[in-house]
């Protein structure tokens, strides 16, 4: 009989986790290329899990695929190892268990970093291989993001008519990442071809049947659940799984009243989680009707979305001319000369303090208790760099959380110098996303909605400026980044210092057709040293032949040396206010004196400007 005609009348048990029992082994390496050095071992956990009576098992080929397997240098080894694994599940399946060939997902939290066109170049490659060993059906699992399963569903539902199993994973309950129900995901697949639709991973039995609650049982397809043994915990640099076999036994009936004809485990679960299942529902009957009582879909309200006490930057510059600083948080723990600097250029009229975020992987204060005092105490508007080298995605959304909670809510969203560079080399770099998706994920807090895709019960009002470095050989592709980051939801664009009047005249040109305003990074240099180091030394920082012969004038001469360096920049100023609105000032070594006397010469500067503009218009 068929594995299809068999669900129709009968509860199936499948198989548990594989990757689990191999961790448990302590084997800790590429798990599918055991397929070929240690086939005795898969075949043992395949035997395993017949004998706690599974009635399907699986193929060890989650990440048997070519961007997976590249992690570990395997990527020419894809056909081998899809092969092996086919043939050490069906010398032991016999005719005893269907043998389902699994293809796991690769889109995670951050579904851009893995192009459709790369998926769909691995996942054919995968599926070929798959179905000329004869599997008895497909196994697509563990998906998070809608569209890479869509899209992987389609096509394997083009090449084969056997039954295919298309399951996603959920980062909350009852919902996707994308805020689609559960309900309506499930549908989607069935309508591609499905024909068993259903739940697998990161779920327990609790959280999994409470999402099961709001699924309807499918008009054509069957419904499937591998829920995860426990949520793991991580003990002497190991991860374990503490979940009962009992309570799986418990949950077994649990299961089956909310339709569930195909039945296994995920990550944790063991033959004795398999064989719980096995002793309450095994050949059982399944169940052909269901209530589902839907909970109202929540919308966030607009009444509790927070109001800003001041217009978000890309307002004010787009009005007037605006002058911003950066003002570092210190290396050390006296603030004194800090905030003398943030008294100094309040005076000066700046519209916002900006904050770097350890920049040069340079440890200082936290630019978020530094940015509450400015706020709090002075008065000033801090403008918050959010760099993605330190945090991973919960510190990140944390970190934001908090930022909406203080009322700080103007942000740079950066990717950061890499950790090696600066004090603690060995430190780790998290990088879990890019400041291309960092903007992207702010934006989403704006609607409300965390990381994940829940409810977050008001919404943010972050405005998000994002890096622009004009630095670079080809100014039209980093134009293009702009681009890209506007799609991602920035506001507008903070540079990178600029020291040439030219450069200022090529990077107007190449960006007026964007509807995002750039501040113009402008720097104060010192002395000759200074501007040797910035320029050899430092990314995104390139400084003219001609400007660094002038400083070498007064090399012997420091405070000449320091005023060279204000009328340079006086010069650049004059230069940018004719072509843009936004002047960003970087306050070397914390002189703020400096960027002082600049931001009080850009507002004259300025002045005078509006002033002539209302002159020529009233004589015309």
């Amino acid at each position: 009989m068929s594995f299809l005609e068999k669900l129709k009348n009968q509860i199936l048990i499948a198989d548990g986790a594989m990757g689990t029992l191999l961790y448990s082994y302590g084997t800790d390496c590429c798990f599918e290329e055991l397929n070929l050095s240690h086939p005795e071992q898969i075949q043992h956990i395949h035997q395993a899990y017949i004998e706690a009576g599974a009635d399907v098992i699986q193929t060890n080929t989650y990440a048997a695929n070519y961007l997976k397997l590249g992690r570990y240098g395997l990527e020419d080894s894809v056909k081998e190892i899809n092969s092996a694994a086919v043939k050490n599940a069906k010398t032991v399946a016999g005719s005893n268990a269907y043998v389902l060939g699994t293809i796991g997902g690769n889109r995670g939290i951050k579904p851009t970093t893995i192009t459709i066109e790369e998926i769909k170049r691995s996942f054919r490659e995968q599926l070929y291989c798959l179905l000329l060993e004869g599997v008895d059906g497909l196994l697509l699992e563990t998906f998070y993001d809608l569209e890479e399963l869509e899209t992987v569903l389609t096509i394997a539902r083009k090449e084969t008519k056997l039954p295919i199993i298309a399951q996603v994973s959920l980062q909350e309950t009852g919902i996707l990442q994308n805020q689609l129900p559960v309900n309506d995901a499930l549908k989607r697949l069935e309508g591609l071809g499905a024909d068993v639709i259903g739940l697998n991973c990161r779920l327990g039995p609790h959280h999994m049947l409470l999402t099961l609650e709001q699924i309807e049982l499918p008009s054509h397809a069957y419904l499937s659940a591998y829920p995860n043994a426990s949520l793991p915990s991580y003990n002497d640099g190991k991860f374990h799984y503490e979940g009962d076999a009992d309570y799986f036994r418990q949950s077994a009936q649990s299961f089956r009243h909310q339709g569930i004809r195909l039945l296994g485990g995920c990550c944790g679960t063991t033959p004795e989680h398999i064989r719980a299942f096995a002793s309450e529902l095994k050949n059982s009957a399944p169940i052909s009707e269901k209530v589902v009582h839907f909970k109202p879909k929540k919308i966030v309200s607009e009444a509790r979305s927070p109001k800003r006490d001041c217009p978000p930057l890309q307002e004010i510059v787009k009005e007037r001319p605006s002058v911003i600083v950066e003002l570092d948080p210190p290396r050390k723990l006296d603030t004194r000369k800090f905030f003398e600097g943030a008294k100094e250029l309040k005076k000066a009229g700046i519209d916002a303090i900006t904050l770097a975020d350890n920049s040069l992987a340079t440890v200082r204060i936290s630019n978020e208790s530094l940015g509450y005092l400015l706020k709090s105490e002075l008065a000033i508007r801090p403008l918050i760099h959010i760099s993605c080298r330190d945090r991973n995605l919960i510190g990140l959304q944390s970190h934001l959380m908090g930022l909406h909670t203080l009322g700080m809510n103007d942000v740079l969203a950066i990717t950061g110098d890499p950790a090696r560079v600066g004090d603690f080399p060995g430190a780790s770099s998290v990088y879990d996303v890019s400041s291309f998706e960092l903007i992207q994920m702010i934006k989403q807090l704006n609607d409300g909605l965390s990381f994940s895709g829940k409810d977050l019960g008001q919404k943010t009002a972050f405005s998000i400026a994002a890096a622009f470095n004009p630095n670079v050989r080809s100014l039209e592709k980093a134009v293009k980044r702009l681009e890209k980051k506007i799609q991602y939801g920035a506001d507008y664009f903070i540079s990178q210092p600029v020291f040439s009047e030219e450069k200022l005249l090529e990077i107007y040109e190449n960006t007026k057709h964007l509807d995002a305003p750039i501040y113009i990074g402008l720097m104060p240099l010192t002395s000759s040293r200074n501007a040797e180091f910035l320029h050899n030394e430092v990314p995104g920082i390139k400084i003219t032949d001609s400007i660094r012969d002038q400083m070498a004038k007064w090399n012997d001469h420091p405070l000449q040396a320091v005023q060279e360096g204000l009328q340079i920049t006086k010069s650049l100023i004059d230069a940018a206010l004719d072509l843009f609105n936004g002047i960003y000032l970087i306050t070397p070594f914390l002189r703020y004196e400096l960027t002082r006397e600049l931001a009080l010469y850009a507002r004259e500067r300025a002045n005078d400007t509006r002033r002539n503009s209302n002159v020529e218009n009233t004589i015309y």
